[in-house]
This record gives C-alpha cells, sequence and structure tokens, in this order.
C-alpha cells in the first residue's frame, strides 16, 4: 500500500501535538502533505519547520487546491467541527476528529448520518480504553476482583481552569470548553466502553456570572443501563488536580487516578498500585486508523461513539429540572 496522503487542519496544542507525536512516526505509512491554520504566526512557524508540508490559512482552500487527500485530521475548536467535517466528507476524504465530536446534538448527528453515508472512514480521538491500565481495568472486572460493582465515583478536580498548558479563550468558554467538555467526555467515553451505555443523568452545575465563562462546579448523577450510579463531582478550585474513576464492589474497590494509574484494594484507604501491562498498550490511536486503511484488523471509535459521548454530555452540561433520560438506541 501507498503512504497515506494526510492533511491536518488545526495547529494548537493537540494539532501540534498528534503531528509531531503521531503523524511523523510513521512515514513509511503516512505522508502530510498540508496543513491548515488560521494563526499566522503559528502556521509561520510550522512552515519553517516543515518546508515540505504545504500550507493554508483556509481550510476550503486546502480541500479545493489537494488533490488525492485520503486522510483529513481534524483539530478545530469544536464549534468548526461540524463544517470541517462536512466539507472533507462531500469529497469522500477519510475524517479523524478530534473530540467532542460537535458543538451540539444536532451537529453531531449529521456529521454522523453524512460519514454512514459517504462511507468514509470517520474516526474520533478517544484514546482511553486503549490505555494499557484501561485494558487490566476491564480484565480485572470481567475476573470478578472486586465482585459486582456496586457503584461508581467520577472525580473531575483542577486548581485552575483553563489548564496552564491549554490556556486559550475557546477552552474557557461556556459554548465550546469547560472541564466537562474537554474532560469529562473521555470518562463518559471509557464508562460506555467498559459498563455500557449510560441511561440517565441528573445534573447541577454552577456556572459563573459571567455568561461565556465555562463551569465552576458540578455535581450530577449518572445511572448505567443496570441501575449502577455513577457520582460526578467536578471543581475549578481544588488545591491540586486529580481525575479519577474509583470502582466500588462488593468486595473491593478498583481505581483509575491520575487518567491512567490503576490501583485495587479491598476499601478506597488501602489501595495498592497493580502494574499494568505494557503488552496491553494500544495506542496511538492513528495506528488502528492506518491499520483500518489497510484493510488489517484494528479498533476504530467512530462517530457513533462520539454520538453516544455527546447525549451525555449535553444532558450533563445543560441541567433539567428532574432526570433526563437517555435512549442509547436514539
Amino acid at each position: 500500500m501507498t503512504k497515506i496522503r494526510t492533511a491536518a487542519v488545526g495547529l494548537g496544542v493537540m494539532g501540534q501535538n498528534m503531528i509531531r507525536n503521531n503523524l511523523f512516526k510513521y512515514p513509511d505509512d503516512i505522508e502530510l502533505v498540508a496543513v491548515c491554520e488560521s494563526n499566522e504566526d503559528a502556521l509561520r512557524k510550522f512552515a519553517e519547520a516543515n518546508p515540505s508540508v504545504r500550507t493554508y490559512n483556509d481550510y476550503q482552500q486546502l480541500l479545493d487546491k489537494e488533490q488525492g487527500i485520503e486522510l483529513l485530521y481534524i483539530a478545530v475548536p469544536p464549534s468548526k467541527h461540524h463544517e470541517v467535517v462536512l466539507a472533507a466528507i462531500s469529497k469522500r476524504i477519510h475524517v479523524f476528529c478530534e473530540k467532542p465530536l460537535a458543538n451540539s446534538l444536532e451537529e453531531a448527528k449529521e456529521m454522523l448520518d453524512a460519514a454512514t453515508g459517504a462511507g468514509v472512514l470517520h474516526a474520533i480521538h478517544f484514546m482511553m480504553p486503549l490505555f494499557p491500565s484501561s485494558v487490566k481495568l476491564q480484565r480485572l472486572l470481567a475476573e470478578g476482583a472486586i465482585g459486582q460493582v456496586t457503584s461508581i465515583d467520577l472525580i473531575l478536580e483542577f486548581p485552575q481552569w483553563p489548564r496552564a498548558w491549554q490556556n486559550n479563550p475557546w477552552i474557557a468558554s461556556r459554548r465550546e470548553g469547560g472541564f466537562i467538555l474537554e474532560v469529562g467526555i473521555h470518562w463518559i467515553h471509557l464508562i460506555h466502553k467498559i459498563f455500557g451505555p449510560i441511561t440517565h443523568v441528573r445534573s447541577n452545575v454552577n456556572y459563573p456570572a459571567d455568561a461565556n465563562a465555562s463551569e465552576i462546579e458540578a455535581e450530577a448523577t449518572l445511572t448505567l443501563h443496570n441501575n449502577v450510579n455513577i457520582q460526578l463531582t467536578g471543581t475549578t478550585k481544588a488545591e491540586k488536580e486529580r481525575v479519577s474513576m474509583v470502582i466500588h464492589g462488593e468486595q473491593g474497590v478498583l481505581a483509575l487516578e491520575n487518567w491512567g494509574d490503576l490501583f485495587m484494594g479491598e476499601a478506597e484507604g488501602s489501595l495498592q498500585p497493580v502494574p499494568a501491562d505494557e503488552a496491553d498498550n494500544q495506542l496511538p490511536v492513528i495506528s488502528h486508523i492506518i491499520r483500518k486503511l489497510k484493510g488489517e484488523q484494528s479498533t476504530i471509535f467512530d462517530f457513533n461513539d462520539g454520538y453516544r459521548a455527546q447525549l451525555v454530555l449535553e444532558a450533563l452540561r445543560n441541567p433539567a429540572d428532574g432526570t433526563i433520560s437517555i435512549d442509547p438506541n436514539e
């Protein structure tokens, strides 16, 4: 198979990281031919460092001028996902989109339907189920290491928002940012993959007086299809960052701390580290996309995954009086 002719839209933190640490790590499979970025300084710096890659400040111009693009990676703010993805799909280009899928349920559904109808590969950058610690966690649960799961705690605590390494206006905005959207969406997807669909959400979100600013605190109860409750707590006023999931069972506790450190014990106060097997590491996501396009066995999280996660995300971010029901077959 020839190299996959690839273009990227968005050279922010996520876009730069994907190109540097993923796309460029597969030179025998991926040929990055063009990038697009509206920030002139970022585009200039990228062009100076990568003179063989053509640069654009308009994604439509890139799509119109670049012939033979097979894969488009999209790392623009969520409000732009819909238009960029649909433009690529209209040209039968495979798409790899950052999360969340879109800025609304309506946009997400239209993107899912368009991608399915066009018959193109549609992948979203969910990666937590591929962590070796997540694979180990699923194995321990399947083996009954803590017995029947009785409840789950999801903790999203930050001393500041946005985080220092990702401090930009849209991450701080109510429309496109906030820790529920930016971080919570990963855990929603992981929960779906390990425990099945979330069917009910009761949420309470504390927003600041500034109507454009993202949430300060959140509390929610998410109920799984089997009636197990997940208690979500989140804040931007914590002393230090903690992003964790604690799983309580009849015979013990499992916890994923700080995204990917696995612990187990008889009780939450006696947790001990559980080493993950590096052989279980299924990252990076781009390797699965390469294999999929080669017709090989792969694990792809697609726009259907993105849409299912968005159903929960929107219920969390837009609380109603009472509990919101979510149809996993919608």
